[in-house]
């Protein structure tokens, strides 16, 4: 089953990485400064060891004394000792360094993430935004402890090693050279081959992520529409996607393994060919063959971890370049307005389609006065939740404005719509926290105080009492369960803290059943009053209780009017109205 084309986040290109990466770390130039030369140091203490094994062919080969090879066994013994501290103080300082600039990269991918609008993220995906704050951030925090200290460290010893050849001999330097052209060779065919499937694993992942959150967050609502075996099948078709592209990764990075052995075959064929010579023509001791041998055979470590760690700085990059995209994204707009200490909220010619040529909702004008509750009714279908996603400026219409007080809503940022006008949807969320945590998300200020003023005015002081630690008590995943009933009037209670001038209840009461709904609705109106309300209504109690009512079919507004007046037309809501009493709705 093919899924709809996503529009997923940006990802910056490899210069606006390294540019924001440096921006990161330019407060941190000190300790890498250190870095560098720790790991400078480290390099040339590994040249000793190799020195001193030649000195001691030579001594053993002419005949020379004990004294040699003590000097020799002592000289391997301080330079090993100054090799691991240096060593050690160069991953302290480089955590030192890009610790700080990691969290503060997370940070801003976290902050750009949360203000991102809600259209924007379901045109993404929600597995497309969990990847990157999750999996590409893990990517990038194992390659900076692990792999960003080993690829320094082996490119060191690298440099250091090709100088000590060059040092014993330039003829042993340049047949040490001879391998460059074979490993350059390798490196270029591998390295455009590999970044665009970098990507595409990175992508993949995210891809089977959306899956498998769409799943689990769905799972209730796949199961009541006996559709479990799609939602399995796009996980399943999702992985094997991802599955494949990791697959092609990893031949592709075999064959470039193969490609590197076939270039230490020909530099120490080279070096050791050079070493007879110099050794045969007298320009050379055996000692300094030996240790150009040696010297050679020491890249094969260094060389061997740049190539296993290719492949995760390789996906640390492509990581990197996922979250930068999120972090470079505009930052909010900070504009404040004042919509006046009564504003009406007015919809003006507000039609929309999600897809062209298929209008769920014709263009239609509707006004909420100050202070006034306006219930929307309908079949399913109708239009209703599209509807009060708009008026809530949690979707953007296809055409019309909605406005507030004269202030376009969906002209300004999002989260300054949301100071005014809030969207409670029968599908709240109870985090993970305590009830405390949970109510001061609406207002970070208030005092114990307030927050039991909140819960007085929803109902919900008696339950909250009975739990075991009142306010303290953890809630959400791994806590304390909470009743769907419970959770609605959680979310109420952050509605009377945040005290925004218009509310939209978009089913707010669907999941309470029948016991406990008729309370919930009394939590609503209380938690209503004083402010403008667009209630979506699923229980025409709600209706009845409305200074207006809407009456929606198939996107068109069919009927207005108070509930009493509706129901002596006999009309469409009226129609509704009897099969909701005939099927025990006054209940």
């Amino acid at each position: 089953m093919t899924g709809p084309t996503r529009e997923l986040l940006p990802v910056a290109s490899g210069r606006d990485a390294v540019r924001r990466s440096w921006s990161l770390l330019r407060s941190h130039v000190g300790w890498l400064a250190v870095t560098v030369v720790a790991f400078l140091v480290a390099g040339i203490a590994g040249l000793v060891p190799v020195l001193m094994i030649g000195r001691v062919v030579d001594a053993a080969a002419s005949g020379g004394d004990r004294s040699d090879v003590v000097t020799a066994v002592v000289g391997i013994v301080v330079a090993g000792l100054v090799a691991a501290v240096a060593t050690g103080l160069s991953t302290a300082s480089l955590a030192r360094a890009v610790a700080p600039a990691l969290a503060s990269l997370r940070e801003a991918v976290l902050e750009r993430a949360l203000h991102l609008p809600t259209a924007r993220v379901e045109a993404a995906g929600v597995g497309d935004v969990v990847s990157r704050v999750g999996d590409d951030v893990r990517q990038v925090t194992e390659s900076l402890d692990e792999a960003v200290p080993a690829t320094v460290s082996s490119a060191v010893t690298l440099v250091f090693t090709v100088g000590g050849l060059f040092t014993l001999d330039w003829r042993l330097g340049l047949a040490g050279l001879l391998a460059a052209p074979s490993y350059l060779l390798a490196v270029r065919w591998y390295v455009p081959r590999s970044a665009p499937l970098y990507r595409d694993e990175r992508q993949a992942q995210g891809e089977r992520a959306d899956a498998l959150v769409t799943g689990v967050q769905g799972a209730s609502t796949v199961r009541a529409f006996g559709r479990e075996d799609d939602a399995v099948g796009r996980i399943e078709q999702t992985s094997a996607a991802a599955l494949a592209v990791t697959l092609r990764v990893f031949t592709l990075f075999t064959r470039f393994g193969f490609r590197m052995n076939m270039s230490e075959l020909v530099g120490m064929a080279a070096v050791l060919i050079a070493g007879f010579w110099t050794v045969r023509s007298g320009a050379g001791t055996v000692g300094e063959a030996t240790a150009a041998a040696l010297f050679f055979h020491r890249l094969f470590n260094p060389i061997g971890a740049l190539l296993f760690l290719f492949d995760t700085v390789q996906a640390a990059g492509a990581a990197t370049a996922r979250l930068v995209g999120v972090a470079d994204l505009p930052a909010p707009r900070t504009d404040r307005i004042d919509p006046g200490t009564a504003p009406d909220l007015t919809l003006t010619g507000v039609r929309h389609a999600y897809e062209a040529g298929r209008e769920v909702l014709a263009p239609l004008d509707l006004t909420v006065p100050a202070g006034q509750v306006v219930a929307v009714v309908g079949a399913t279908g109708a239009g209703k939740t599209t509807l009060g996603s708009i008026a809530a400026a949690a979707l953007r219409p296809s055409g019309g404005v909605v406005r507030l007080g004269g202030h376009d809503l969906h002209a300004i940022d999002e989260a300054e719509a949301r100071r005014h006008v809030a969207l409670v949807s029968q599908e709240v969320h109870v985090f993970a926290g305590t009830v405390r945590d949970n109510l001061l998300l609406a207002d970070a200020e208030a005092t114990d105080d307030d927050l039991r003023a909140a819960l007085t005015t929803v109902l919900a002081t008696a339950w909250v009492d009975a739990l075991p630690s009142g306010l303290d008590t953890v809630v959400g995943d791994h806590g304390h369960p909470l009743t769907s009933p419970q959770a609605q009037q959680m979310a109420l209670a952050r509605v009377v803290l945040a005290d925004p001038r218009v509310v939209v209840l978009d089913e707010a009461t669907a999941e309470a059943g029948s016991s406990g709904a008729r309370d919930l609705e009394r939590a609503a109106l209380r938690a209503l009053a004083g402010r403008s309300a667009v209630v979506i209504a699923h229980r025409l109690t709600q209706a009845r209780d409305a200074d207006v009512v809407v009456v929606l079919h198939d996107g068109v507004v069919v009927e207005t009017g108070r509930h009493d007046d509706l129901v002596a037309r006999e009309g469409r809501y009226a129609a509704l109205w009897r099969a909701w009493s005939a099927e025990g709705g006054r209940a």
